[in-house]
């Protein structure tokens, strides 16, 4: 009687902690990371009785939780991609919004910009039409600069959103941590898993999963070691690693992400691919970057090209013309490590071969390099010195200071180009719409000779407005100013002091042609079309990209990388929400399952209870018997 009692009593004892652990599921059925326990039972060993075995009853041997490692790494993974493009898609779009609006973009006020520059082409002595130009001139400058202080904006919140996310990472990284410590202790004490507390670290986990890309490791003891971007520790046993934000080596407006360790802070910004981190980080690099680089090698080439061919024309003063914009030259930033004084200073050279592009330059020494954040080598000329300076792709670099062997500096070359754009031109008479010099033809000539109106080859050249004489010696000989004596042939260009005509037909003995500055010229229009014709003609990229085409192209590739952001965030977003149905139906409270189970294990603890009432009365009825 007493084995029956016994065994009976570990039955009742068995469906008291099964309706406890079911009514558990029942109550955690909404909470978030919860995972279904259930209870797993084993037989007593038997009891030896004659020629056979009789049983002692039933363990409950532990509580496990519905738990897949593989549906819950898959969740993790999809959460990690969708983080990314989430916050990568997110911020794309406003740099899309900001480039591509027709009544605030770029695009529509370089259209205004260069018809008010046809307008004073159509009619070059009108003060009214150039006045318009000089309002368009500031207006297109304004533009420049309110297209680069929003995306200026854009880094600051993006910088905003990094600091944010590393301190969300740090603090979920502690609890990851505390929950390490707390599952070792709580393992080592009772031989079996805490399901509660393996949950929570769980669901720590995944919120991490969202923020960075991570990896995890299982160790014997219970605990998880965490790792992010290439094989960085962010959680070993018990112990967090810190993250931090620390301004770049050479831009202290710039943050990068940092492992402090105990040897220092750690950089790896470059290591960081996955979650919104990774987004942030790859909008800035791919985007971000990208679009004021660009911005800013066109406001250049509008600032140089027309500033350049505005140097080529008279304006109404009769002077050649001046500066149109003002824009600053690119800066050269010294890396923080630097151990000289040195600093160097830098100017285009060559807009034409300007690139948007970030060059680190290095001294080893006794020799500069230059290489490109990708790791492109680019080819240097000259010693860096004033009289000559570095040169590599449209920029020159000068070398202030004796700089000492490793320093570094970053020369952004376009970057900053578009925020210093500012409008020069105040006087609408000093528009130089005419051409600087004129052309003309002795009356007395008897020849068919006939003379070009001229065009400007070097604005610079001093002797640029100085009259030239042409006189035909014989038919296929000539002279300039009485000097020399050159051989005519038909169309091919004559140039002298800056400008180049050309001469066809066939001239006799004693024919003569004359240049000369075009005083009083207001009529003229040559030099205002050549600036209205900027516009669409090939001035950046080695001379194969206008202005306009180089902008376009911009917006075009930024719209592409947007609609392909949305596109495949929405996919993923799909992709993510399967992983976690996936593992909400291994994993998940199911409340008609458990209402099941409870009247199961109810009839369960009723039969044992009454097994137990049976045991009971069988004894009593012992003791009656035998009158004790």
């Amino acid at each position: 009687m007493p084995d029956l009692l016994r065994t009976s009593l570990s039955g009742l004892l068995a469906s008291q902690r099964a309706i406890s652990t079911t009514g558990n599921n029942i109550a955690n059925a909404n909470t978030d990371g919860y995972s279904r326990q259930s209870v797993q039972f084993a037989t007593r060993p038997p009891a030896a009785f004659g020629n056979g075995f009789i049983g002692n009853g039933v363990d409950v041997v532990t509580v496990t939780r519905n738990y897949d490692q593989f549906a819950l790494e898959q969740l993790r993974g999809n959460q990690v991609e969708f983080g990314r493009l989430d916050a990568f898609a997110g911020l794309a779009g406003q740099v899309d919004n900001i480039l591509g609006d027709p009544n605030t973009g770029i695009a529509t006020s370089l259209g205004s910009f260069f018809g008010a520059w046809q307008d004073v082409a159509n009619d070059p002595a009108s003060l009214s039409g150039r006045q318009l130009l000089v309002a368009q001139v500031g207006t297109l400058a304004d533009r420049f600069r309110q297209t680069s202080l929003r995306l200026d904006a854009l880094e600051e919140n993006s910088n905003d959103q990094i600091r944010a996310t590393v301190a969300q990472v740090n603090s979920l990284a502690q609890g990851v941590a505390r929950l390490n410590k707390d599952i070792e202790i709580a393992q080592a004490s009772v031989s079996q898993p805490p399901n509660d507390l393996l949950d929570t670290r769980d669901k720590l986990i995944s919120q991490l999963s969202e923020l960075v890309g991570v990896s995890t490791v299982a160790q014997d003891n219970g605990a998880v070691n965490v790792f992010i971007g290439t094989g960085q520790p962010l959680v070993i046993g018990g112990t967090a690693q810190t993250l931090g934000v620390r301004p770049s080596e050479f831009d202290l407006a710039r943050i990068d992400v940092v492992l402090e360790t105990s040897s220092g802070p750690q950089p790896i910004t470059s290591a960081i691919s996955g979650g919104q981190l990774g987004g942030f980080l790859q909008f800035r690099s791919q985007i971000l970057d990208q679009a004021r680089d660009v911005l800013g090698q066109v406001a250049s080439g509008v600032a140089y090209a027309v500033n350049q061919q505005n140097a080529a024309g008279l304006d109404l003063n009769g002077f050649l013309g001046g500066d149109i914009f003002s824009i600053s030259p690119p800066a050269a930033l010294a890396s923080t490590g630097n151990t000289s004084a040195a600093t160097v200073g830098v100017q285009v050279s060559d807009i034409g071969a300007l690139q948007p592009e970030e060059y680190v330059l290095r001294y080893d020494g006794a020799a500069w390099s230059a290489v490109t954040p990708a790791g492109r080598s680019v080819a240097l000329t000259g010693t860096g010195t004033a009289l000559d300076p570095l040169v590599a792709e449209g920029l020159s670099f000068t070398v202030s200071g004796a700089a000492a062997a490793g320093d570094r500096f970053l020369v952004r070359s376009t970057r900053d180009a578009a925020g210093s754009l500012r409008g020069a031109l105040t006087d609408p008479r000093g528009i130089a719409a005419a051409g600087p010099v004129r052309t003309s033809a002795a009356a007395a000539n008897l020849g068919t000779g006939v003379i070009s109106a001229g065009a400007v080859v070097d604005a610079t050249d001093p002797a640029l407005l100085t009259t030239v004489n042409i006189a035909f010696t014989s038919p296929t000989t000539y002279t300039v100013n009485g000097s020399g004596s050159f051989t005519y042939t038909a169309g091919s260009p004559i140039t002298i002091n800056g400008w180049e005509v050309s001469l066809t037909g066939a001239p006799v003995t004693g024919d003569s042609f004359r240049i000369e500055r075009n005083a009083g010229g207001t009529g003229d229009n040559r030099n205002a079309l050549l600036v209205a014709g900027i516009q669409s003609r090939g001035v950046l990229n080695g001379g194969s990209t206008s202005v306009n085409d180089a902008f376009g192209g911009l917006v075009g590739q930024i719209g592409t990388i947007t609609r392909q952001a949305n596109i495949t965030r929405d996919a993923q977003a799909a992709i993510t929400s399967d992983s976690r149905e996936t593992l909400l139906s291994k994993t998940g409270v199911n409340l008609d399952e458990e209402a099941a189970d409870l009247l199961r294990w109810q009839q369960a603890y009723q039969a044992s209870a009454r097994v137990v009432s049976v045991a009971n009365e069988l004894f009593q009825t012992l003791l009656n018997t035998t009158g004790r």
